[in-house]
């Protein structure tokens, strides 16, 4: 694995990469992880050995470089690869492309990716103007509103390992800065057209477009002046840390008995206000009473009544009408008809607000319950889901019957209103006591649209959601204030189906019970299935989603079920449907000798994985399938996946989608699930991008984040174990077995270590009988965890180990639901090499303990874990010997046995370091056994017999020396499959 990290280094972004630490040491301060030249991008990088101050920790720096409390900052050489501007911003924004299984990107690379997209962003959009730098011409970035508060954000976010090779002393901001300055300039030239530097051959215009950037053919003196000038007019058009603020203020409500004025007059009052403060603000009244400086605004203002007139000299390029105040000597306000009023909130408003100036508004404007809007209430049509469903016309497709009103939020307007709202012909009205923006035109066209339309257009289920999540307009291009309906689609809008149904057995079939939330998710599947609907089962880890969705293939359907998921999941279905649905026909494809063709009267349930899926497309196409099931359904979040690609294309009646992370990066990831689930729900790609994802991810933008979950939320079931009313007798401990799968080469390794071992053992007795039988159980064991853990030749580790997989899958849910895991192994080195790969892998800090750890070293690291700050390590791996006992660890609420110890008080031990006084959450426990091997037989005897396992298996393995040869034989020897 190949971690990329970057910093910021005279002028430049270095690169430079770190590899596995797992066998390195420390030669002097060379960096004893660090990899040497580092190529990306052809030819423009320049390469250098750095001193880097890096995260250190026992003299040797971290593995992944971070922030945290236990470390301290030492110097180490490294090789970088440097990049200047022009260069490390198209690359920093094709990194996340190289990421993938051999490459992974550190905080501090996806942290100047963030940045370069941001000032493609700025440049994009214009914020950015002209400025003279030294001898050079710049582009610099223009921050105010949405953009300075995610500057703001970007500082806060900034890694340690990002100022590596600054000065000591070096703040966040003034690095973000010079960051943002550079790639803002890089980016302004990029959008420039190719003709651009070409056409600008000389002096200030060719400084400008070109790659040199200094400026030649003016004299120190001109270029003196230049710099001013420009200075001059990005104050002028930014303003400094006092600007002018504007409020609006409504007409006063008439009295009773007076009479409504035919057109009253609006206020705009002026002040001055602190640009980084909104809520100190001083007006105009008192700026003119005030002789000489004015000391507010917690700052002091040498001239207010100057500032203030060039602030609204400044504002009024922006919005003309106020040069009609600036005619009078001392300017407090301007009068505003009903008209002009309404220029200023639609239009003039945003812009003075995007320029940098304070504008306040009355608080109804932005209230869809003071604006006129469309109501829609719908009815059910077709059958009403309750039975399993057919081909019944139901689905996004379905048509519903729909009634249009036009109403003020959730008051409806009679038709003689709309007739006299419509004769004022005013954009702005008082109704009902309160006033309210209304379009005339607009207003005209959706009463003409209710005339026009007695006689219903057909609407579907799908048009009802986009109006629902604000996603479409209504009649006229009103907005949609409300919709409503009855039925089924009501249960379906509200979001809470799984609690509004009606209630349902469990299928006979089905051998087990189900907790309250269970059975209400699987009458929410039911429910969407009868309405010819796909979900999302997004339930948090631990709570049960495959017995939920086993219960629903337990039940009568007309068809077979295609269960999709990764290869470490496969034993586990079997061995859960086996458990819980015994009468369900499962058969797995995959494998060389899998099926040439598929009957589907022949199984109930068919599980195979992704990758089969994309080599047997059409194999798998020709059948036709009554649901098809995506376990650990983030495998399909990029939709332009060939594997992704191959599931979307797969025939079925319904479609679910299962995952404990719907949304593990990018709101893209939930696009991609949701349309496997649901195609067409999101629209399309670009259109999701542009209505929700830009928003939401760049400028956390509230209302498109409503207006999503608004569309979404009628799809996907999430249910959280913290959540009370979803498990009332928290904290608990639940227990798994994580059955997982040998990859070819862990079985390979397996088989001739047994069949070594069996030939030996006939011709050995006593203690080296013994001894041999114990040799081979640790290798066997070993080679269950790695194959590097039993060859021990420092190999690497991805994609080599069905355990390791599972871990990472796992690890990935809990690093995403911001939890902490306790991660035991019995074998030292496994754990050196599980924290490396864990740290490469998600870029995280892994604690290990281990026996040769210090008692101090020891305490202190246990106190860290326990801190549970942002800066704690989220992951702790521990020797089964050094960690299993005597320690508190309740801030992890997961626990994993990587390998066992067979004894379950040793097992229940090392649990209890989480599962203990002091824990409120609930623990999950998981045990992870291979399928078909030694362990998996053990793990049945201690689960079969758990009250007499102390008993039966001792302290430790020695019982199984006295083990006849063929009871060896049957105890080793890998199943069949």
């Amino acid at each position: 694995m190949l971690v990329v990290h970057a910093l910021w280094v005279e002028g430049r972004v270095g690169l430079w990469a770190e590899g596995d630490p797992a066998d390195a040491a420390v030669r002097g301060r060379r960096h004893p992880f660090a990899l040497g030249r580092l190529d990306l991008d052809g030819d423009t990088a320049v390469h250098a050995e750095r001193r880097l101050r890096l995260p250190t920790r026992d003299r040797r720096p971290e593995a992944s470089p971070g922030d945290g409390a236990a470390t301290k900052l030492a110097g180490w050489i490294v090789e970088t690869a440097e990049y200047a501007p022009d260069d490390a911003l198209g690359l920093l924004r094709a990194l996340g492309a190289m990421a993938g299984a051999d490459i992974a990107l550190g905080e501090s690379t996806r942290w100047f990716a963030a940045v370069a997209s941001f000032a493609a962003g700025l440049a994009a959009r214009g914020r950015m103007l002209p400025a003279v730098v030294g001898d050079e011409a710049r582009w610099l970035p223009v921050l105010t509103g949405r953009d300075a508060a995610y500057a703001r954000s970007l500082v806060l976010a900034m890694p340690t390992a990002a100022l590596a090779a600054g000065e000591d002393g070096a703040t966040r901001a003034a690095a973000l800065a010079e960051v943002l300055d550079a790639l803002t300039d890089a980016a302004a030239r990029a959008a420039l057209p190719d003709d651009a530097a070409r056409a600008a051959n000389e002096g200030w215009l060719a400084a400008l477009t070109g790659r040199d950037r200094r400026i030649a053919g003016l004299t120190p003196a001109a270029l003196e002046r230049l710099r001013t000038q420009l200075a001059a007019w990005e104050a002028d058009a930014v303003g400094g840390a006092v600007r002018a603020c504007f409020r609006l203020v409504e007409p006063p409500e008439p009295e009773p008995g007076e009479e409504v004025p035919a057109d009253p007059r609006w206020t705009l009052e002026f002040a001055l206000q602190a640009a980084d403060e909104p809520t100190l603000v001083v007006d105009a009244e008192r700026v003119w009473q005030s002789r000489g400086a004015l000391k507010a605004l917690q700052r002091h203002i040498p001239a207010p009544q100057e500032t203030l007139l060039a602030e609204l000299g400044r504002a009024s390029r922006l919005y003309p009408a106020i040069e009609d105040a600036l005619r009078e000597a001392r300017p407090v306000a301007l009068r505003l008809d009903t008209d002009g009023a309404h220029r200023l909130l639609s239009e003039s408003a945003p812009l003075l607000a995007a320029a940098g100036f304070g504008v306040v508004l009355p608080g109804w404007w932005r209230r869809a319950s003071a604006r006129l809007g469309a109501r829609l209430t719908a009815k059910s049509g077709g059958a009403a889901p309750g039975t399993v469903a057919t081909d019944s016309g139901l689905g996004l497709d379905a048509v519903v019957d729909y009634r249009w009103e036009l109403a003020i939020g959730d008051e409806p307007l009679s038709e003689d209103e709309l007739r006299r709202l419509t004769d004022l012909k005013a954009p702005l009205v008082r109704l009902r006591g309160q006033w309210v923006e209304l379009d005339p035109r607009r207003l005209a066209e959706g009463l003409s649209f209710l005339e026009r339309h007695r006689e219903q257009e057909t609407m579907t289920v799908a048009d009802l959601l986009h109006l629902a999540g604000g996603a479409a307009e209504g009649p006229g291009g009103l907005p949609v204030v409300e919709v409503t309906a009855d039925g089924w689609l009501g249960d379906l809008l509200s979001g809470e189906a799984d609690l509004r149904i009606g209630d349902g057995d469990v299928p006979p079939a089905f051998r087990g019970e189900l907790r309250a939330y269970q059975m209400r998710g699987l009458h929410w599947l039911r429910f969407l299935e009868t309405a010819g609907l796909g979900g999302i089962l997004a339930d948090d880890m631990g709570l049960g989603k495959t017995v939920q969705l086993l219960a629903l293939i337990a039940g009568d359907a007309p068809g077979p079920t295609l269960l999709v998921c990764p290869m470490s999941l496969v034993g586990n279905w079997q061995r859960e449907a086996a458990r819980f649905a015994p009468a369900v026909r499962v058969h797995v494809h995959h494998g060389a000798d899998r099926a040439r063709a598929l009957d589907p009267a022949e199984f109930d349930l068919v599980v195979t994985t992704y990758s089969v899926v994309t080599r047997d497309a059409e194999k798998l196409g020709a059948v036709s399938w009554h649901r098809i099931v995506l376990d650990e359904a983030q495998a399909v979040k990029n939709a332009a996946t060939k594997q992704s690609a191959a599931v979307r294309a797969l025939p079925a009646r319904h479609r679910i989608a299962v995952t404990g992370t719907p949304v593990e990066n990018r709101l893209a990831d939930l696009w991609s699930i949701m349309d496997f689930a649901n195609p067409g729900l999101l629209g399309s790609a670009t259109k999701f991008k542009e209505r929700y994802a830009e928003p939401i991810e760049r400028f956390g933008d509230a209302d498109a984040a409503a207006r999503l979950r608004r569309v979404t939320q009628p799809f996907v079931l999430r249910r959280l174990k913290t959540d009370r009313s979803i498990i009332t007798d928290l904290p608990e401990k639940l227990e798994y077995d994580v059955v997982c799968s040998l990859t070819r080469e862990q079985a390979s390794l397996y088989q001739a270590v047994v069949d070594d071992m069996l030939a030996r053992i006939d011709s050995s007795q006593g203690i080296e009988r013994r001894g041999l039988v114990l040799a081979t159980m640790t290798r066997l064991k070993q080679i269950c965890n790695h194959p590097a853990l039993a060859l021990r030749d420092g190999s690497r580790l991805p994609g080599r180990s069905g355990k390791l997989a599972r871990l990472e899958e796992i690890a990935e849910e809990i690093l995403a639901a911001g939890e902490r895991a306790l991660i035991f192994t019995q074998y030292a080195e496994f754990g050196a090499m599980l924290r490396a790969e864990l740290s490469a892998r998600f870029g995280r800090e892994v604690a290990f303990l281990h026996g040769g750890l210090p008692k101090a070293s020891r305490d202190a690291l246990v106190a860290r874990f326990q801190e549970a700050s942002a800066s704690s390590p989220p992951l702790f791996v521990l020797s089964l010997k050094a960690g299993g006992t005597g320690l508190t660890l309740t801030a992890a609420n997961h626990v994993i046995h990587v390998d066992r110890w067979w004894n379950p008080a040793v097992e229940d031990q090392a649990t209890d370091r989480a599962f203990r006084i002091g824990q409120r959450r609930a623990v999950q426990v998981r045990k992870f056994v291979t399928a078909g091997t030694v362990e998996e037989k053990i793990a049945g005897l201690i689960g079969d017999k758990r009250g007499l396992a102390a008993k039966i298996v001792g302290t430790g393995e020695g019982w199984l020396t006295e083990l006849s040869t063929a009871d060896l034989r049957e105890l080793l020897t890998l199943s069949p499959g």
